[in-house]
């Protein structure tokens, strides 16, 4: 579903995977184990290619999948909203409530086990936001996958109190944190309206304490994020990226570099002091 734009991406290797039938464009950068990152609606922008880029300089092997979207776009309203629209009524996706976990979820499962064979390391992490937050959970259906951090999770849209989980996965879910031992980093801002607190409790209820769910006040998101989130999003939402205030010391900058130590403790057990991304 994605386009190549072309725009923001330098420094990133376009490579084009056929898996689980489906052919989708990733983009890669960096070296060490593998994390994915997920982009959030309405596409890889260039704050999601910013944060992406802070994970390969935190001694990540970084892919990026192409799963709608312009690539390397500013989130314009007119672009964005017919994204939006084609991505909820799409065969891959499960918008809203009652329809399960979406099909797509295969696809970035198979990607992380092509990532881990690629890179090694005791497994890989995947990162989803808004629209793909909950993916990096059924992600953890993949073996390799160990370190899963959600975004703002927003599916289902019409049920805030929902998993974008079928009641299978959810059950094997549970099992494979308990098996083995795995922990969710979450995040969001407390006044978010497309991912509440209900989301928040309805993770713990399926984890335990196996959940770890970080809440911003919303008063530290940017105040002037691109028009889709201003004029559409109209909330404190992307923790990561467009609400992200990139000044040191600034909550939303603690909260990008939590996300970073928890990918080293999981993925770089031996490396856990590397250096911090410098505030630009």
């Amino acid at each position: 579903m994605g386009v190549d734009g072309g725009a923001g991406l330098d420094g990133f290797a376009k490579r084009v995977l056929s898996l689980s039938g489906r052919e989708k464009t990733v983009h890669v950068a960096g070296s060490g184990p593998a994390v994915v990152v997920m982009p959030e609606m309405p596409g890889i922008s260039p704050d999601v290619v910013r944060f992406a880029g802070w994970v390969r300089d935190a001694g990540f092997t970084v892919y990026v999948p192409s799963l709608f979207g312009v690539d390397g776009a500013y989130p314009t309203v007119e672009l964005a909203e017919p994204i939006l629209k084609r991505a909820c009524v799409s065969e891959e996706f499960r918008a809203f409530a009652g329809g399960g976990t979406s099909p797509v979820a295969v696809w970035l499962r198979a990607l992380a086990r092509t990532a881990h064979d690629e890179c090694g390391g005791p497994g890989v992490g995947a990162v989803g936001m808004c629209f793909t937050g909950n993916f990096a959970l059924s992600m953890t259906l993949e073996p390799a996958v160990i370190a899963p951090v959600l975004g703002q999770p927003s599916l289902p849209l019409d049920d805030p109190a929902a998993l974008e989980l079928s009641p299978d996965d959810e059950a094997a879910v549970r099992e494979r944190f308990e098996r083995d031992g795995l922990t969710a980093l979450g995040l969001r801002f407390d006044t978010d309206r497309w991912c509440t607190g209900r989301r928040f409790a309805a993770y713990a209820q399926l984890l335990g304490d196996r959940f770890d769910g970080r809440v911003l006040p919303g008063e530290y998101a940017n105040p002037e994020p691109p028009p889709f989130f201003r004029d559409v999003v109209q909330t404190p939402h992307s923790v990561l990226t467009a609400h992200l205030v990139d000044e040191e010391g600034h909550p939303t900058v603690q909260a990008r570099d939590d996300v970073l130590a928890f990918l080293r403790a999981r993925l770089l057990p031996d490396h856990t002091t590397a250096s911090r991304p410098e505030a630009t």
